[in-house]
């Protein structure tokens, strides 16, 4: 529960107007954070980073990724706690809270906000001969302590409030899973096909920032989910370890209106059996489906991580499963169908504040367009 603002010390007071200003100058901070890593690649043209080996030349299907999971305990350098941070705000007895998700769930909780287990990504090359993927194990909370620190210390420092010190100093290469715990998200265009006129079109989402802990106010590509197991109990690892199932949990969720809760911490998830699941499983199979990796890139105020992807499906195929997608949901508002079209796209990110992700996803997924 959010504190109650009578009793903020200044030093919590302005810990809450940081972050707002991170919120309300987003997309200058992004580009500002860019230019202090020119080494690293631009993933389409946006402040996305990347390594090489992220960035596929092409579309590839994302059942011809490969991906492994090593329940192996996390290294020293990675699983060690994030430097201290200037960015932690000081409590009424004059204490320093303990981490960044610490002031968060205190101060300005989102509505839903809990250190779940996720799946850490180690090591990713999407562009040799087999793409492929390998996970470690991790927890939500890594990307508060040391993304979401990183970006406070950013703005602090650009306001004039201190150098640069702290998480955003010891993290010379935001691409290098070896400098931090990297939990992954998982980016969708959701691409809408007509059979008959081959018009296609795309969803947006506004992020509603009473609602999520990461990048409210912005405008996102729809459905966006972290790599993570559905619950708590063990079983999920191993039975919730795919891509495809994630972002089917997240199309079920964000665009079907379903629970999270999906009763794994009874019993893992029967996706053979689950209705919708084997739906959209069947329609892959028959190709009125496609899901596609269009790359992976880190978004350079955050270091938040993004695998991004797109699936285009056939308008019958999505008007069974969905019927009218939702406008809202548990995370913010589901814009109206957008034209999918190279100029419609550009105006898109231009005019609005898109993150970075949502930028390069668009963009790599234009290549898709016959």
């Amino acid at each position: 529960m959010s504190a109650d603002p009578r009793t903020l010390t200044p030093s919590e007071r302005a810990w809450i107007d940081t972050r707002s200003y991170v919120r309300e100058h987003r997309s200058d901070l992004d580009a500002a954070a860019a230019r202090a890593y020119p080494a690293l690649h631009r993933v389409a043209d946006s402040t996305l980073l990347a390594h090489e080996e992220w960035i596929p030349s092409a579309p590839i299907h994302l059942e011809d990724v490969v991906s492994a999971l090593e329940v192996t305990p996390v290294s020293k350098a990675v699983g060690s706690a994030p430097p201290a941070s200037p960015a932690l705000p000081v409590r009424g007895t004059g204490d320093l809270y303990t981490n960044y998700a610490e002031a968060v769930g205190e101060l300005v909780a989102p509505t839903v906000f809990e250190n779940r287990p996720t799946f850490r990504l180690v090591h990713a090359d999407l562009t040799a001969e087999t793409p492929s993927m390998r996970f470690g194990l991790g927890s939500y909370f890594d990307s508060i302590n040391i993304g979401e620190a990183a970006a406070h210390e950013f703005a602090m420092a650009l306001q004039g409030h201190g150098e640069l010190s702290g998480v955003r100093a010891a993290i010379t290469d935001p691409c290098d899973p070896a400098q931090r715990p990297v939990n992954l998200a998982i980016s969708t265009v959701t691409i809408r096909r007509d059979p008959g006129t081959g018009a296609e079109s795309f969803l947006l989402h506004w992020r509603d920032p009473r609602k999520v802990g990461h990048a409210g106010g912005m405008y996102q590509v729809v459905p966006v989910g972290i790599f993570q197991p559905s619950g708590n109990a063990e079983w999920n690892i191993g039975n919730d370890f795919s891509l495809w199932h994630n972002m089917v949990r997240e199309f079920a969720e964000e665009l079907g209106g379903a629970d999270e809760d999906h009763g794994s911490e009874i019993a893992p998830i029967d996706y053979e059996n689950w209705e919708f699941a084997a739906r959209f499983d069947q329609a892959r199979r028959d190709g009125s489906v496609v899901a596609y990796c269009l790359g992976l890139g880190v978004d350079p105020l955050s270091f938040a991580t993004d695998l991004l992807t797109a699936v285009v499906i056939d308008g019958p195929v999505f008007d069974s499963l969905f019927g009218n997608a939702l406008s809202s949901n548990a995370e913010g508002h589901i814009l109206e169908w957008q034209p999918f079209t190279p100029e419609h796209v550009q105006s898109v990110v231009t005019e609005h504040p898109v993150q970075a992700a949502g930028i390069a996803a668009l963009r790599r997924a234009i290549s898709l367009l016959g």
